[in-house]
């Protein structure tokens, strides 16, 4: 069976597409998330703790690990494979833009939904979007 990455790279795509799109996305994901860890870890701008007795939780510091290990770590690393030209690119933009996607649709239960997590969801989409279709294109393969 042939899949759409089995068949040959068109001749028509740059090379690193998307390229212009995966640094300043992914930057700003980024400081998002590490502005996020920040505030878990702190307790600024936290919502109450009162939302994590379900969990047994006390304070929001293992939330804060979570979101730093979820998004700000992924998209930092898809930021320098980006910036890199690195092959795997797409890849790591993908990986990153799923643990995202699963980071906004873990909180919802606990926190309810808002207008940042559409958001944030709303990247995760796009960019795993767009990291699929160059893989497709095969834009980011050497040789």
């Amino acid at each position: 069976m042939t899949t759409a990455l089995d068949r040959p790279a068109p001749t028509d795509v740059r090379p690193h597409e998307f390229r212009r799109i995966f640094i300043p996305v992914e930057a700003v994901v980024a400081v998002g998330g590490l502005s996020g860890t920040w505030q878990l870890w702190t307790g600024t701008y936290a919502p109450p703790v009162s939302d994590l007795e379900p969990l047994g939780l006390e304070s929001w510091r293992l939330p804060a690990v979570w979101l730093f290990c979820s998004v700000a770590l992924p998209s930092t690393v898809a930021l320098v494979a980006a910036v890199r030209r690195h092959p795997r690119t797409p890849e790591v933009v993908l990986a990153a833009s799923g643990l995202m996607l699963v980071e906004v649709t873990v909180q919802i239960p606990f926190v309810g939904p808002s207008a940042l997590q559409a958001v944030f969801g709303g990247i995760a989409l796009g960019m795993g979007g767009l990291a699929i279709a160059a893989l497709r294109r095969r834009s980011w393969r050497r040789g």
